[in-house]
Order: C-alpha cells, then sequence, then structure tokens
C-alpha cells in the first residue's frame, strides 16, 4: 500500500484555543491551515465567528475561509471536496496540512473519509414539519428529532429551527438517522488529532470574555451590514426566519438579530449569546470526546511533543 500523507488536526470546544494552536504548529512545521469551521468560510461574518484576525490570516496560509457568500449553500458534502482538494495541493508543494476547526462532522467526514449522500429537499414534507413547530413548539420537534436519531442531539443546535427541520426531514425520507447518511472508506490520510479540552470553569470564562469582546468590536454593526446586503425583506420587525440566509440562524446572529428586530434587548441579546455558545461548547466536546483517537492535551505546548513524535 502507497503511504498515507500526513495530517494534523486540532480539534475542541469553541474559544479553546485551536486557533492561535494551529497557527503555532503550522510555523513550527511548515504548514498550512485547513479551516474546519461552518461559519468562518463566509464572507463578512467576521466578528460573530471568532475568525482570525488578518494579521493571523496573513502569517501563515489558511484554507477555506471567506469562500462563500452567507446566502450561498454549503454542506458537509461541499466541504470535503473542497478540504480534500487544499489538502491534496498542500501536501504536493511539500507542506503539512493542519485541519482546525470545531465542526465535528465536517472534521469526521475528512479523517473517516465519509462519503455523505445529498438528500433532495422534500417540500411539503418541511412544510408539514415546520407547521408542526409552528403548533407543539421548536423544542417538542427536536425532542422528536432525538427520538429518531440521539446523535443529532451533539450535532443539532436545538434553537436552529432550520438546522432541526433539515435533520428530521433527512430521518423521514430515508429511513435512516441523519447522521446515519454516510459511509466509511479507507482513510485518505495518516492522521494526528489533537483536542484541546480547558477545564470547564475556563472555558466558560473564555467564552464569556470572547463574547464581550465581540460587542465591544462592533458585533451589532457587523450584523447591521449584513443585513443590509443580504435580508430579504424590507421590514426587520416583520421577518420571518425564511426571509434570512440560512447562515444568520448561527449564535451571535440570530440573538443579535432578536435585538435589532426589537425583541430583545441588548444586554439579554448578550446573556444568550453567552449561555447558548455554552451549551453549544458543550455538545462540541461531547461529540469529540466519542472519538478514541483523539490525543487530549490541557496545554497547548503538550501539542509540540505530540507532533514531533508522530512526524518523525
Amino acid at each position: 500500500m502507497p503511504t498515507l500523507p500526513k495530517l494534523i488536526a486540532v480539534v475542541g470546544p469553541t474559544a479553546s484555543g485551536k486557533t492561535s494552536l494551529g497557527i503555532a504548529l503550522a510555523q513550527k512545521f511548515d504548514g498550512e491551515i485547513v479551516s474546519a469551521d461552518s461559519r468562518q468560510i463566509y464572507r463578512g461574518m467576521d466578528i460573530g465567528t471568532a475568525k482570525a484576525s488578518r494579521e493571523e490570516l496573513a502569517s501563515v496560509p489558511h484554507h477555506l475561509v471567506d469562500i462563500r457568500n452567507p446566502d450561498e449553500e454549503y454542506t458537509v458534502v461541499d466541504f470535503k471536496r473542497d478540504a480534500v482538494a487544499a489538502i491534496d495541493d498542500i501536501v504536493a508543494r511539500g507542506k503539512l496540512p493542519i485541519v482546525v476547526g470545531g465542526t465535528g462532522l465536517y472534521v469526521k467526514s475528512l479523517l473517516e473519509n465519509l462519503d455523505i449522500p445529498k438528500i433532495k429537499a422534500d417540500p411539503a414534507l418541511r412544510a408539514a414539519i415546520e407547521k408542526d413547530i409552528a403548533i407543539e413548539g421548536l423544542a417538542a420537534v427536536f425532542e422528536k428529532l432525538v427520538a429518531l436519531d440521539p446523535e443529532a442531539a451533539y450535532i443539532v443546535d436545538p434553537k436552529n429551527p432550520r438546522r432541526i427541520v433539515r435533520a428530521l426531514e433527512v430521518a423521514l425520507i430515508t429511513g435512516k438517522p441523519f447522521t446515519a447518511q454516510r459511509v466509511k472508506s479507507e482513510p485518505r490520510y495518516n492522521s494526528l488529532e489533537i483536542g484541546i479540552n480547558p477545564p470547564p470553569d475556563l472555558l466558560r470564562e473564555r467564552i464569556d470574555r470572547r463574547i464581550d469582546q465581540m460587542v465591544a468590536d462592533g458585533l451589532v454593526n457587523e450584523v447591521k451590514n449584513l443585513l443590509k446586503k443580504y435580508q430579504r425583506t424590507d421590514s426587520l420587525a416583520a421577518s420571518q426566519p425564511s426571509s434570512l440566509p440560512i447562515a444568520f440562524d448561527a449564535i451571535g446572529y440570530r440573538e443579535i438579530i432578536d435585538h435589532l428586530a426589537g425583541r430583545m434587548a441588548l444586554d439579554e441579546a448578550v446573556a444568550a449569546i453567552k449561555l447558548n455558545t455554552w451549551h453549544f461548547a458543550k455538545r462540541q466536546v461531547t461529540w469529540f470526546k466519542k472519538d478514541k483517537n483523539i490525543q487530549w492535551i490541557a496545554e497547548p505546548t503538550e501539542a509540540i511533543k505530540i507532533c514531533n513524535n508522530f512526524l518523525r
């Protein structure tokens, strides 16, 4: 068998320090970053996604950042195709690919070489699920999804109606869980997975600090500018989720949109972002903890030794 190209992946919950560690490893080991973040692909969504700064992006080559507009669809199938192309190019140039991100299904699709079929939308079924949400509430429909697909509890945001509708739609169309729509093939890479998981108290403190900094850096104005460019209705207060690109369902954006629509005060929106981000981080940890290939570290400095051993 041919020798598989080596690849390092840095994973973990939001605000754990993945970005800075990935850049440090790329600088030390002549590598390039391949982002595995389902929100950082979008142009203009910089502050609310904690995208690396211009200086950080310029310090080492980055791939799959700012590759789509927020109103363009992008799926895990698209990610895998683009990531494989980027990694093949990096390897061909004698560099080390370093995958960095917290979108668990993106990382899994790449490292386990998953074949994920595209399931066409069923407008009638989707409308029926949306009607159930209107009548029964989002939480009740999310519980229906989890009953059909327990793993969805860790990768589908329970407050994101369109993600819930899609996951439930796929499960009902195929008769299989949304998360089971994939077939594992032989791996393409010899990969090392490094996971960062700070203690919960420290992680929550980092999340709160990060969100306060986002607001200070102009998150509200970023959302205003994005709405001006991409909103498909003139009335923000009357807007329904379907009038906005699906990218704006992301944590940090939907809460500020609610604030701008007069549905909550700014301090309430900020508190909601912090709480929703914390819940998201816990789901990320649960997802990644199931991967027994991940070598967990408490401090970024531990990664250097692990990588040295792997790359020998």
